[in-house]
């Protein structure tokens, strides 16, 4: 046999090897688990257990992370730190009303919201479910998500307003956002 015959024909052999090998390796192996194995058992599947519990306690969970993180301050970790904020009674009184208004409106969207859930679940669960009914079911939690989230960054903005700006460059330290004072006086102007 000619070397040079040999040697063209296992490049050819080892070019065909190079393009099949995804073919084999596909044909061969299984499919990977879905990262969603287990989760079908829950109450709702498409809600974890943590979201659920912080639905119905009127939690904060994100919502107002718009607020939070720019220097507006909620009223449940104001009152947590009144003592370092040297909140005056007045401040106090003002901050937990907006607690207790703003947890009352969380937990019964938050129930709406799970009801909701649980509903577009059942649908799909019982195969009970057209495009239309999925757009109004989605549109319905996606305008109950939008309203918690006002619900929470509302209780950002009254709290804001009961503070002095002494105050509130304190609630930024004590959160540990590290924000000069120049840097959020540049937010309060800028926004």
């Amino acid at each position: 046999m000619n070397p040079r015959s040999h040697f063209a024909n296992s490049g050819l052999l080892a070019a065909a090897l190079v393009l099949a090998g995804p073919l084999l390796a596909v044909e061969g192996s299984s499919p990977s688990p879905s990262p969603y194995v287990g989760l079908e058992s829950r109450k709702i599947p498409a809600v974890s257990p943590e979201r659920e519990k912080g639905l119905l306690a009127g939690a904060g969970i994100g919502y107002a992370m718009a607020a939070e993180l720019n220097g507006h301050p909620g009223p449940k970790h104001v009152l947590e730190m009144s003592e370092q904020l040297a909140l005056t009674e007045a401040q106090r009184a003002a901050a937990q009303a907006s607690f207790e208004r703003m947890r009352t409106d969380a937990v019964a969207l938050g129930e709406q919201i799970l009801a909701a859930e649980e509903l577009l679940n059942r649908r799909f669960a019982h195969r009970h479910i057209d495009e239309a009914t999925l757009a109004e079911l989605t549109s319905q939690i996606a305008t109950l998500e939008g309203k918690l989230r006002f619900v929470h960054l509302r209780a950002h903005l009254e709290t804001d307003a009961l503070l002095t700006e002494a105050q509130r460059q304190r609630y930024v330290e004590l959160r540990g956002y590290g924000k000069s004072e120049a840097g959020a006086q540049e937010h309060h102007h800028s926004g």
